[in-house]
């Protein structure tokens, strides 16, 4: 199997070399900076760019994409500002121009915006795009589906169903429904609908609680109805490898296909990697069976030669128009884990938990690869919290530093039910750029109080995204926290230092482990798991070389091919557009298939491509992308 794999990936290491396709559309038309971007040859392999649509000159504004059910439209995901909490508020408001375009494709090569569907003040979309034909009693038409991600003190959550059958004149069904704990719906961070007949529903990613998987009943999509709310983890503890340290559990993506007469959802659970629940009554859903991460991980064996733990980090998948695979993605935007993480100095020196923050640069990209000094508490660090103090208004600190140490703030994660912090929660990113312009070098979050009492989660989570600062970010325990600045371990507020207390020094260094990659699994069940058959990753990815400098080199989507059970696509951020096959040495025996890449695209000055649609038009699959730094790309398959 690995003889296989090695040949085909030169066959495409060759194709990158000679596949520069001399007058095709919007070669070298990418207009973003080509700064912190892999360079590629434009179309290579089996691929070819058939047209695009410059929406934006903003980058990180474009997010997801999806495609009406004729084939001619496509809508896109106008995220607002890649930085709301620093977004101007001039005229009263934040996020002015959050919502979807509508964009003609019924000329693929001459695709046109013909029209914006707007979302309300603060709120935003991002993945949750999708239109889907409903025939009900109450309702017959096409509805484009789109999440609320707030963004700003007016934002709502909850999903948006708009009528879309005439793309020029959307009309709004409904907004901002969904689980309504506090007085608007809870933000959402995708969601998937699908018509059963007589009913149609709606599943949604809740991001407020651990009850994340919320079921609505859109049979009328002017008055949905929540039917069903799940926290997976505590509902089937089977699917966390406590063993692994893989306990984060929750929600990011979902689809819902019928097989076999039966209607099958598959969520992407992050840690718990991907489960597939009966939901022929949503209601009420059974469990069918999940997938296990193997140990050790066979991408990262192959990356580096180490045999190092899996990460998790199930992010969507599909399956196959056969239905006899799924493919899945792990976004993983940090290429090194921490190695040994240490507290150096007190009472409680020792060894503790700790990750790279997704996002966040490793120790790595510090002169001497480490990351050691004093701390200094900081609070929370979200733009509307307490101000980050600056190193040299700290007494006696700044002189404390000796040769190669850095200056070091621990941040904790949130705020989230703090009665002396009221401010919204952000993201690791946000708190990153407030501590970068107060003077400090390294970011060590801390994790939030999420149980009653010990022991709380390992490996620890402080979030991830939003970096805008090449910043080195370390995650730890909030135990560690505790003895960090040499106070009572509490998992009650208020707690912990005043901000601008001088902590303990602490250590980490770093090890590569390459970014998210891809993986295949058999949609065939045995002993209530479905094997993961293969795994792949872009070359780059596996490259140290890579580390920094070059983009974001993770996996994000994938949507397969609705004509053919062996083709799938890729938006890979940075990494461009891929296709992948499904090869299998012995058609008969799954334990022989492989991904290999086959073909894709790369801009020579660069793509960070975010979403990716396969649809049929007369006959023909062709598929779209969203780049995040300009708009609609559309490739078709060749041969």
């Amino acid at each position: 199997m690995k003889r296989v794999r090695l040949k085909l990936a030169f066959v495409s290491v060759l194709a990158l070399v000679i596949g520069l396709t001399a007058g095709a559309p919007g070669v070298g038309a990418q207009h973003g900076t080509t700064s912190d971007h892999l360079l590629g040859p434009g179309a290579f392999g089996n691929i070819e760019l058939v047209g695009r649509a410059d929406l934006t000159d903003t980058p990180d504004l474009v997010a997801d994409v999806t495609v009406s059910p004729d084939g001619n439209w496509a809508f896109l995901a106008n995220w607002g500002e890649p930085k709301c909490p620093e977004n101007s508020e001039a005229g009263g408001q934040k996020n002015p121009d959050a919502g979807a375009w509508v964009v003609d494709i019924s000329d693929l090569q001459h695709p046109k915006k013909v029209g914006f569907i707007a979302a309300s003040q603060d709120s935003r979309p991002g993945e949750g795009m999708q239109v889907v034909p409903i025939t009900t009693r109450q309702f017959a038409g096409n509805v484009l589906v789109m999440n609320n991600e707030q963004c700003g003190k007016n934002g709502k959550g909850g999903i948006s169903l708009w009528d879309v059958t005439n793309p020029l004149k959307p009309v709004k069904l409904s907004e901002h429904f969904g689980d309504r704990g506090h007085a608007d719906a809870n933000e959402i961070h995708s969601a998937f609908a699908w018509d059963a007949g007589d009913n149609a529903y709606a599943v949604m990613t809740d991001n407020a609680e651990s009850l994340d998987v919320d079921i609505l009943d859109i049979t009328n999509p002017k008055r949905p109805r929540l039917i069903k709310e799940m926290d997976l983890g505590a509902m089937f503890p089977q699917i966390t490898q406590p063993g692994l340290g893989l306990n984060e559990v929750f929600l990011h993506e979902m689809v819902v296909k019928k097989i076999a007469g039966h209607w099958v959802m598959l969520l992407s659970n992050w840690d718990a990697g991907y489960v597939e629940l009966n939901v022929d009554n949503p209601a009420n859903p059974t469990f069918i069976g999940d997938t296990d991460y193997n140990n050790p991980d066979p991408q990262l064996l192959e990356a580096t030669g180490a045999a190092l733990t899996p990460e998790g980090n199930g992010h969507e998948a599909e399956f196959t128009s056969d239905n006899r695979f799924f493919i899945g993605t792990d976004e993983d935007f940090g290429p090194y884990r921490t190695g040994e993480f240490r507290i150096t100095s007190g009472s409680f020196a020792g060894v503790y938990p700790s990750v790279i923050v997704p996002g966040a640069a490793a120790p790595g990209i510090l002169a001497d690869h480490t990351l050691n000094g004093p701390t200094v508490y900081g609070g929370y660090g979200c733009p509307a919290s307490a101000p980050i103090p600056s190193p040299s208004s700290i007494p006696g600190y700044v002189a404390s530093l000796l040769p190669g140490e850095e200056k070091i703030v621990a941040l904790q994660r949130g705020p989230v039910g703090d009665p002396t912090a009221p401010e919204e929660a952000c993201f690791p990113g946000d708190k990153a750029h407030q501590a970068k312009l107060a003077g400090w070098d390294a970011v060590l979050f801390v994790a939030r109080h999420v149980v009653s009492a010990p022991p709380e989660p390992v490996p620890p989570f402080c979030g991830s995204g939003a970096f805008v600062d090449n910043i080195v970010g370390v995650c730890t325990t909030h135990e560690a926290y505790h003895k960090l600045f040499n106070t009572a371990v509490s998992y009650t507020y208020p707690d912990g230092p005043a901000i601008g207390t001088v902590g303990e020094r602490v250590r980490a260094d770093a090890i590569f482990d390459g970014w998210g990659y891809v993986h295949l699994f058999s949609n065939t069940l045995s002993g209530g798991k479905f094997a993961e058959l293969d795994t792949f990753a872009i070359p780059e990815a596996e490259d140290p070389a890579f580390a920094t400098g070059f983009g974001d080199l993770t996996v994000h989507e994938v949507a397969t091919d609705p004509q053919n059970g062996t083709r799938a696509y890729l938006s890979y951020y940075n990494g461009g557009f891929r296709a992948v096959d499904i090869v299998c040495t012995n058609p008969a025996d799954e334990t022989t298939c492989d991904l290999v890449q086959t073909g894709g695209y790369l801009d020579p000055l660069g793509n960070d491509f975010w979403g990716v649609e396969a649809f049929v038009q007369n006959g023909t699959t062709y598929i779209l992308a969203s780049d995040r730094d300009d708009g609609l790309w559309i490739f078709k398959r060749n041969g």
